[in-house]
């Protein structure tokens, strides 16, 4: 063809509507019931032909692009890594398309990044957001952008939230370690000022004061790379004899935990019983294997979707704010005693 291919050319050249054309590229070929037969013979002429939705123009007439953005702190970590992949089937499902990206925890990147995508006309925002970025979420709230944090939160932005009971996470693990006659239990933790992390070191305090026990706690630099954590976390294992628990407030500080716990010449759980909060493929590995504070991923993705879709779609006023709680689940393995 000399000329640029469109959704009419398409209809005319396989005899079929136009609006089924659309529906077949924009994703909602299941949801419009076209059949996989239709379905297929579409694709594969667009193929062929090497035509391409054109996002910025079909913005410009309709006011969506059908895309949405993941920030994350990393999402390389399994927790983020494992979000992402529910959050894509279900946009998919829906006809829509996700951009990924990691703020590293870092205020003024994650500015870029709003930047960046702001110019892209993205539709909804999916966020973890670093502490010192409240400005430029409210200026997307402002412009009537959904916006839905999670896993951490700003007290100071009006915006949807999903997230777990932290909280009631770490309290719960504490006694439980408690009641299998623990006495000196330490949480390592970040230093970190992020809601989640404030929230678990509160329910382990909570929980270390009503049985009038010694709170210990190892805050772990956030830029820390793994081999200081490490030496850092052995130091202190040394420097309190005696210790015969630890909660470790994410998998990763877990995993170099562990290693720290082998190098001290430490036995799970004989000598020392650990839980980690954040389940991981891996601690089903371990010998013995690692018991955990899951948080149920898919159906906190459901939760992020449903919540941001219902904006995206006006089944949900923008100014009308919710919070959504997931309760976790304290998973036993090996690595703990019994009660």
């Amino acid at each position: 063809m000399n000329k640029k291919l469109s959704i009419n050319d398409i209809a005319k050249e396989l005899n079929v509507a136009k609006s089924t054309v659309s529906f077949i590229l924009n994703g909602k070929a299941k949801e419009k019931r076209i059949s996989d037969e239709l379905t297929e013979k579409v694709l594969k002429f667009v193929q062929e032909k090497g035509f391409q939705l054109n996002y910025l123009a079909k913005s410009l007439s309709t006011g969506k692009t059908k895309m949405i953005c993941l920030m994350v702190e990393k999402i390389s970590d399994y927790f983020f890594s494992h979000i992402a992949f529910h959050l894509e089937a279900l946009a998919y499902k829906n006809g829509y398309k996700i951009i990924y990206c990691s703020t590293e925890n870092d205020p003024e990147k994650t500015r870029q990044l709003i930047t960046l995508l702001r110019a892209r006309h993205i539709d909804g925002y999916i966020i973890t957001p670093p502490k010192g970025v409240e400005p430029e979420i409210n200026a997307l709230i402002s412009d009537n952008l959904p916006v839905v944090l999670f896993d951490r939160y700003l007290p100071t932005v009006p915006t949807d939230y999903v997230g777990l009971d932290n909280y009631k996470g770490t309290f719960d693990a504490a006694e439980l370690l408690i009641k299998t006659s623990a006495k000196k239990i330490a949480l390592f933790t970040l230093s970190s000022v992020q809601s989640q992390m404030e929230e678990r070191q509160a329910g382990y305090l909570d929980a270390i004061k009503k049985h009038n026990l010694k709170p210990l706690i190892f805050k772990v630099p956030f830029e820390n790379d793994t081999d200081t954590t490490i030496k850092q976390s052995i130091q202190f294992i040394s420097d309190h004899p005696g210790l015969d628990a630890i909660i470790f407030a994410t998998n990763y500080l877990a995993l170099s935990g562990i290693k720290a716990i082998n190098e001290s010449g430490l036995n799970m759980p004989g000598d020392i019983s650990v839980i980690a909060f954040d389940d991981h493929d891996v601690f089903n590995i371990y010998n013995p294997s690692i018991s955990a504070i899951a948080q149920p991923l898919d159906e906190m993705a459901k939760q992020l979707f449903k919540t941001l879709l219902d904006k995206l779609e006006n089944k949900v006023r923008l100014k009308d704010v919710t919070k959504v709680i997931i309760q976790p689940e304290l998973i036993l393995r090996g690595s703990t005693k019994q009660v």
